[in-house]
């Protein structure tokens, strides 16, 4: 695994981790779910880089996932994805700014979120794996 695959992954388990420390805490939903979506851009970016597909200057979920779907062998909900790209910046704005139509996300949503990080993470792993752990 290249040096700045490794990167990547190191830093979306971070984000796992701080995710699993808040997922219960209601108050924090929308940074729960803001974090789930830094892991899982850093993850597809992870195969980006292990697979040299080249630089794309995108935050989108959706068109990054389109870029590594064929060897990431993970079926992922679209619609799930573009609710994550609707709250990517919009967590981090007070208010009702881009939250879920009903506001802020649920901790069950919010758990939902994170399952399928964990997933994104496991599957990226597998891709990008060489003979050496990360």
């Amino acid at each position: 695994m290249k040096k700045a695959t490794k990167g990547w992954f190191e830093s979306a388990e971070s984000d796992l981790l701080l995710i699993q420390e808040i997922s219960s805490n209601e108050i924090l939903t929308h940074i729960s779910a803001f974090h789930v979506y830094q892991a899982i851009e850093q993850l597809f970016k992870a195969i980006i880089e292990e697979y040299e597909i080249g630089f794309i200057k995108t935050h989108s979920l959706e068109n990054l996932y389109n870029k590594v779907k064929d060897l990431i062998r993970l079926k992922l909900n679209i619609d799930g994805l573009i609710i994550l790209d609707q709250l990517y910046l919009d967590a981090r704005y007070p208010g009702d700014q881009g939250l879920l139509p009903d506001g802020k996300p649920t901790v069950r949503e919010a758990s939902g979120f994170y399952k399928t990080a964990k997933e994104v993470f496991e599957a990226s792993r597998a891709v990008c794996q060489s003979d050496r752990n990360i």
